[in-house]
């Protein structure tokens, strides 16, 4: 069996995550209704289709809230040489991001808390159990 490298582990990002609803059974026989007649192809491709209808209705909310707000749009990943880089320049990172963040493997609890300010994710953070806790009280 062939061996994946960590960095290449590392280096993958999943291109969603998975999320729990409950639906009144009304809302849920109407989505069997109308992926039984074709309309869509199951009930995740209709609750898709809304989601992306409601997030396109209010794209000019979003966008001026991303300029108002200084929000990275998408991927953020924050590698040990970025936070080293920081520490050098005597900076503090106040990281705010609408999408995904990651903070490299390597990077260690006591290199976060000196280089990050505060860590604010509208989405999804992958970071080890150990930064996350490091940084639980910066995270909003």
């Amino acid at each position: 069996m062939a061996r994946i490298p960590t960095d290449a582990m590392q280096a993958r990002v999943p291109d969603s995550e998975k999320i729990t609803i409950n639906l009144g059974f009304v809302d849920l026989g109407q989505i069997e209704l109308l992926v039984r007649e074709g309309f869509y192809s199951n009930r995740s491709d209709f609750i898709r289709t809304a989601i992306r209808n409601q997030i396109e209705r209010h794209a000019e909310t979003v966008r001026q809230i991303v300029v108002r707000k200084s929000v990275d749009l998408g991927l953020r990943h924050i590698s040990r040489q970025d936070l080293l880089a920081a520490q050098a320049a005597g900076e503090m990172l106040d990281i705010r991001v609408l999408g995904l963040v990651v903070i490299a493997a390597d990077v260690s609890a006591e290199l976060a808390r000196e280089t990050i300010s505060a860590l604010s994710v509208l989405g999804t953070l992958q970071a080890t159990d150990a930064l996350k806790s490091a940084l639980a009280d910066r995270i909003s």
